[in-house]
């Protein structure tokens, strides 16, 4: 790998990192069971505590055949432009999350994205990691 595809790698590991444990603060104070939009929210908060920089329910265009089309997709966060966070809060996490979230990787071309299920009891047992073509 280069020295640019690994300082990617070791950015991208760390934003990752700060993302976990703001998401394992929010589940610590507010538990499973709360509406995905409050643990978006809390989330946003923790996130920007922390000097990342966060976008919100950002849309996210479709291109097809060449034209833009604004469909209603919308990303719940993306931390320093590079990491795409969903945020759940439901009974358990689906193959069609991941998809969706993967999706959402290949539209806004970004490699990175975490889908955080806050309605369980402990959150590690929650989070997905999802790759879109990562260097090896």
């Amino acid at each position: 790998m280069s020295e640019a595809g690994e300082d990617l790698k070791n950015r991208l590991d760390e934003i990752t990192d700060k993302i976990i444990g703001a998401a394992i603060r929010v589940h610590q104070e507010i538990g499973p069971g709360v509406l995905e939009s409050a643990c978006e929210s809390c989330l946003v908060f923790e996130l920007t505590e922390s000097g990342l920089a966060v976008e919100r329910q950002k849309p996210v265009p479709l291109i097809y055949r060449g034209q833009r089309l604004e469909v209603g997709y919308r990303v719940d966060v993306i931390v320093e432009s590079l990491v795409v966070v969903e945020v759940k809060s439901i009974e358990r996490l689906e193959r069609v999350h991941t998809a969706q979230l993967l999706s959402y990787l290949r539209l806004l071309n970004l490699r990175v994205g975490l889908l955080i299920n806050f309605n369980v009891a402990i959150l590690k047992a929650g989070i997905r990691r999802v790759v879109n073509n990562y260097p090896d």
